[in-house]
Parts: structure tokens; C-alpha cells; sequence
């Protein structure tokens, strides 16, 4: 019996009744009704977005230009999105906007605030601020729809920037036609003013060299004087606050003396008293051990048994130790108190010759500070005169000076002047009217997009279409083998060759899911009209990876019977959550890459891609490849499973004599 005959055997049986052919027709179909069902409901969502309702909210108030034109983006901005139909606009008051959003009634609002006009036109004042559109979404409603407004929020900011931006460059090119001719005249102006602070700069010149030499016999004089004052001021300052800070000495060294003797017997005093304390922690200590042995006599004495002396003795022992500890600390205070005493008379006797030397020290101090005060009164009222001298001939001096610079600066600012308007007459730009609309164009929307695509998908649904048409066929098998058997037990028994038992119990779901793979393709290219680059190659691509799913869910079917269809299950979601088949491949977290270059779903949505969207055909070698090797692979360990089923051992005839 040949692989082939095995396969149509199983497809007989399975078409033998009336319900039975009917489950085989809705097998087929299932890939063509998952995948086209789906990207027909989504083959074009953004299209119909006009039916989504959002509420649109102008506040802008407008505003009054310099020119005295009235300016209201507010109103234009909203008649252009009511014109373009993005969304099932509804223009209502703030309060109905929210509650409809609350309500659910609209699914985002958009507000123009009161301000929006008069923002946006503050961009020709000292004091730009930026304008503000208002978007409020509800997830609760619909989480898709706070992306796709924020997307048109950016459109709308997009449009108004350049709306703005072509507005202030063409009143700010008009101002350059005025600039030139009035820079023209000025610099006529600056080459008269250059002649005449030349001449005016000669004269000066003369004037401050004189000056310069008075000036320089009077600082020789009135230095000598200043250095001599200087040095008796400073003599007399610091001997005036030594002797200021002297004063009190005498006294306050007395007062050290007597305090340090009495804080030394008052040191004395307290050593005595810390030694008394110390010899009475001893006594105490003594007493304690004296009262312990007379304390186990009596309770000797009074028939107490051993262990009952013992509890009363240990608790007075507890009691003992920290007297012990206690005295051992008062010992070594007294003996600190004692050291601390005789520093302490160490420090009065210091005291006492400090004091007796102070009357002397400040004597000689204020003797010295009386000479200082009368050598700096007369040092000082020399050196004044001489400031007084110098001062005057330095004022004619700078005056002549800053009179000369101050030529030479405006003669030099001048020719500069001159200079600089002559160039920058020529600089200027003075365009003309049709010049200056162009020009403003281009600042207000200076970057333009040039878009190109190798390979473009037509619409969102197209864009799905590769994920889905490879999910719809892992899908198709899987449904397959809920009805159809993995291994024939009749040829099983027959003792056919284990890999014609594999091949004919995968090769009859084969050609199932290649009607599967056929139907799915013509629900999706001509039911949905997804446009296909390569036809042809696509429907063999597609019939191959059906048949190296089915191959995968055949060998754990065959393995592991009723367990596989769990696995194959777990195997979907897997490949569901790996293949990238949404976002890029390269977005997943990092423990599924392993995954995506693993498992057969990733080449299979990259194949379906590439042949659907007419993107460059080399890479789909790779695919082929890692597809085919997975079918291989799968039927090779098929025949594994169908040697090891053809086994028959005691468990499979009587599976109760395992128990």
C-alpha cells in the first residue's frame, strides 16, 4: 500500500457520510474565513474615519494685527477640518463636548482656545508665546482613537506653523525695500561726520601733551607725601586698637586668677568627696560578701534544701554584680578627681603671674599710641595738600585726554561707519513683490518630503494580510487534524514500512491545506482586492508553507496524540507573538529574537510579503529554505513516531496491566 493510497484512504473515510463531507468543505474553508473575514473588516480603517464622531470646539476670540487686520485661525482652522471630512465633526460649546466625551457620544474633542489667534500672532512682538490646541480622548471609548488625533493635532499645528511662518516672512521681507534706502542715506551722513571729527581730533592732541607734563611733576611730590601718611596712619591705627583691646587686661587677667584658685579648691573639694564615696563602695562591697555567707548559714539553718539555698544565693549574686561593676567605676572617678585637682592648682598659680605682669604691658601701650595719633595728624594734613594739587592737574589731564580719544574714537567710528552702511547698502536684499511671495513660501515650508517606497503595501489591511494569510494556514492545519488521524492504525498493523505509515498519515492533510492555501488566497486577493505582485509564485508559496505546518503539526500529533494538539496549539501562540508579523521583528523584547529566527511563522510572513508587495525576491531563498527544512525535519521524526507506534508492547493492547 503506497503513501498515496494511505492518504486517500483517510480522505475516504472521512467524506463516507453526508456530515462528514460537509465537515471537510468547512475545513477548507476555515483559513479563507479567518483571514479574509478579518482583513476585510480591516482592509481600509483610516479611510472610513470620517464616520467617527468628534466634537470640535472654537473659543478663539481673534485678534487685531499691527496693521489693523483681523486675524482668525480659530475659524479657519475649523472650516478646513469640517471641508476635509478627517472625522464626523460636530462643532458644539465646551460643556456638550465634554459630556459627549463622557457619554461616549463622541470619541475626541478638540478645542481652539480663547487665545489661539492672539498666541499665534505674538510671534511678531518682543514677547512670542506659543499657541495651544486642546485634545481630549476617552480610552474608555476607544484607545486607537488618541493616536490617530494625535496625528491629526500634529497635521493641524503643521499647517497653522506654516500658515504663520509665510505670514511674518513676507511682512518681514517687505521691511527690507525701506531699510536699504534709509541705510543708503545714512551712510552719506557718516562720511561728513568722519571729516569733521578728524580735524576736531588734531587739536585735542596738542592740549593733552601739555597736560601730561604738569601732571607728572605734581605725582612725583604728592607720592612722597601719601607714603608718609600712609605708614603713620597705619602705626597709629594699630596701636590704637592694641591699646583699645588692652584696657580691660589687668582686670580680666585678676579675675582669671581668682576664678582658677577657686575652681582648683573646688577641684580639691571634690576629689576628698569622690574618695570617700569610693572607700564606702568598698566597704559596701565587703559588707555584701560578709551578708552572703551569713544569708547560706541561716538558710542552712532553717532546713532549706540545696537547690533551694542555691535560686536564693544565685539572686543575691545577681544583685552583687553590679555593686562590683559600680565600684570598679567610682574607684577609677576618684581617681580621675584627683589628677583633675592638681591641674586644676597648676593653672591658679599660672593665673596669679599672669596678672601681676598685665598693669605694666598696658602702660607702655598707650604711651606708644599717644605718639602714633599726633605723627599721623600731621602726616595726613601734608599729604592733603599735595591730593589737593594732583587732583586738579589730573582732571586736566584726563579731561584733554578723554577729549582726544574720544575724537579719535568717533573720527575712527566714523570712517567705520561709513564704511559699514556703504557695504551694507549693497547687502541688502531689495526684492521684488513676486520675489518676496516666493521667498515667504519657502520660509514657511522650507523642507519638502520626496517619498519613495520599494515595495509599498496598498492599504492597512494589505499591511496585515502576510500575518494573517500564514496564521490563517497554521490555523487550517491545526483544524485538520481534529478530524483526520495522524497514523493509520490499519497500516500500522498491516506492518507497512514506518515511513510510508508517516508520509501517507501527512500527505492526505497536504492536500487539504493546499486547497486551503488556494481558497485563502483567492477570499483574499479577489474577495478583499489586496493587490498581488506575484500571483502565481505566491499561491505555491503559500500551498508550501501549509504543507510544512501541516508536517510540524502532524509529527506532534503523531507523537504525542491527543497531548500534541495542546503543543501545536502552544507552538501558534508562539509563533503568534514572535513572527513580528505587526510591528518589526526587531521591537520584541529580547528573550523572543531566538524565537523569530527559530520558528517556521517568521520566514513564512516574510515570503508572503515580499511575493504580495513585489519587494526584491533573494531573501525568499532563505525562506524556502528554513520552511522546507522544518517540513523535512518534521517528517523525518514523523517516521520516528510511526516506527515507535508500530511497537506493540502490553501497555498499548491492556493498558491496565500497567496499573
Amino acid at each position: 500500500m503506497t503513501a498515496l493510497r494511505l492518504a486517500l484512504t483517510e480522505l475516504r473515510r472521512i467524506a463516507a457520510s453526508r456530515v462528514g463531507r460537509l465537515a471537510l468543505v468547512a475545513m477548507v474553508l476555515v483559513p479563507s474565513i479567518y483571514g479574509g473575514l478579518y482583513l476585510y473588516a480591516n482592509d481600509d480603517p483610516y479611510g472610513r474615519l470620517s464616520e467617527v464622531p468628534a466634537a470640535l470646539v472654537v473659543e478663539d476670540e481673534g485678534t487685531t494685527l499691527s496693521g489693523g487686520e483681523r486675524l482668525e485661525v480659530g475659524d479657519q482652522v475649523a472650516d478646513e477640518l469640517l471641508e476635509a471630512r478627517t472625522f464626523d465633526w460636530a462643532r458644539v460649546a465646551r460643556e456638550r463636548a465634554e459630556t459627549g466625551l463622557e457619554d461616549g457620544d463622541y470619541d475626541l474633542v478638540l478645542v481652539l482656545p480663547a487665545q489661539f489667534s492672539a498666541d499665534l500672532a505674538s510671534s511678531a512682538t518682543n514677547h512670542p508665546r506659543q499657541a495651544t490646541l486642546e485634545i481630549r480622548t476617552n480610552d474608555a471609548n476607544n484607545y486607537l482613537a488618541r493616536t490617530i488625533a494625535n496625528t491629526l493635532v500634529s497635521q493641524v499645528t503643521a499647517s497653522v506653523a506654516e500658515q504663520v511662518s509665510s505670514t511674518a516672512a513676507s511682512r518681514f521681507l517687505e521691511g527690507f525695500a525701506d531699510i536699504h534706502a534709509e541705510v543708503s542715506d545714512a551712510a552719506d551722513g557718516a562720511v561728513q561726520l568722519a571729516k569733521g571729527a578728524s580735524s576736531a581730533h588734531d587739536g585735542a592732541g596738542t592740549l593733552a601733551t601739555g597736560a601730561d607734563r604738569l601732571v607728572g611733576g605734581q605725582e612725583q611730590l604728592a607720592s612722597g607725601a601719601d607714603d608718609l601718611a600712609d605708614g603713620a596712619d597705619d602705626l597709629a591705627d594699630g596701636l590704637a586698637t592694641l591699646r583699645s583691646s588692652t584696657t580691660e587686661l589687668p582686670s580680666q587677667t585678676r579675675e582669671l586668677a581668682d576664678g582658677a584658685r577657686q575652681v582648683a579648691q573646688g577641684d580639691a573639694e571634690v576629689a576628698a568627696a569622690g574618695r570617700q564615696v569610693a572607700d564606702a563602695t568598698d566597704d559596701l562591697l565587703a559588707d555584701l560578701k560578709q551578708t552572703r555567707s551569713r544569708l547560706a548559714q541561716d538558710l542552712q539553718d532553717a532546713g532549706l534544701t540545696p537547690e533551694q539555698r542555691t535560686a536564693v544565693l544565685e539572686r543575691v549574686d545577681a544583685l552583687s554584680g553590679p555593686v562590683e561593676e559600680a565600684n570598679a567605676r567610682v574607684q577609677s572617678t576618684a581617681d580621675d578627681l584627683d589628677t583633675l585637682s592638681e591641674g586644676a592648682d597648676q593653672v591658679a598659680d599660672g593665673a596669679e603671674r599672669l596678672a601681676a605682669a598685665a598693669p605694666e604691658l598696658t602702660d607702655g601701650i598707650a604711651r606708644a599710641a599717644d605718639g602714633s595719633t599726633q605723627l599721623s595728624s600731621g602726616a595726613r594734613r601734608l599729604a592733603d595738600g599735595e591730593q589737593d594739587a594732583l587732583s586738579g592737574s589730573r582732571r586736566l589731564a584726563s579731561g584733554a585726554h578723554d577729549l582726544d580719544d574720544g575724537l579719535d574714537e568717533l573720527s575712527s567710528g566714523a570712517s567705520t561707519l561709513a564704511d559699514g552702511l556703504a557695504e551694507g547698502v549693497r547687502d541688502i536684499p531689495d526684492p521684488s513683490a513676486k520675489q518676496r511671495r516666493a521667498m515667504a513660501e519657502t520660509i514657511g515650508s522650507p523642507v519638502a518630503v520626496d517619498r519613495d517606497a520599494e515595495a509599498a503595501a496598498g492599504s492597512y489591511g494589505a499591511g496585515l494580510a502576510p500575518f494573517f494569510m500564514s496564521l490563517a494556514l497554521w490555523i487550517g492545519g491545526f483544524v485538520l487534524f481534529t478530524r483526520m488521524r495522524a497514523l493509520s492504525t490499519r497500516a500500522l498493523a498491516a506492518g507497512q514500512p514506518a515511513w510510508r505509515v508517516a508520509l501517507g498519515g501527512w500527505l492526505g492533510p497536504a492536500l487539504l491545506g493546499a486547497a486551503q492555501a488556494v481558497v485563502a488566497f483567492g477570499v483574499v486577493a479577489l474577495g478583499v482586492g489586496i493587490d498581488v505582485a506575484h500571483p502565481v509564485l505566491l499561491v505555491l508559496f503559500m500551498v508550501g508553507v501549509s504543507a510544512a505546518f501541516l508536517a510540524v503539526i502532524h509529527v506532534l500529533m503523531a507523537r504525542f496524540g491527543v497531548v500534541g494538539q495542546f503543543l501545536a496549539l502552544v507552538l501558534m501562540v508562539l509563533q503568534l507573538v514572535s513572527a513580528g508579523g505587526t510591528f518589526p521583528w526587531q521591537t520584541l523584547p529580547g528573550p523572543l529574537h531566538p524565537l523569530h529566527h527559530a520558528l517556521p511563522m517568521s520566514y513564512a510572513v516574510d515570503g508572503v510579503r515580499r511575493l504580495m508587495y513585489g519587494g526584491p525576491l533573494p531573501q525568499l531563498a532563505l525562506d524556502v529554505a528554513v520552511i522546507g527544512g522544518w517540513a523535512l525535519g518534521a517528517l523525518a521524526l514523523a517516521t520516528l513516531a510511526a516506527r515507535r507506534a508500530g511497537t506493540w508492547t502490553a501497555s498499548r493492547v491492556k493498558p491496565e496491566l500497567a496499573a
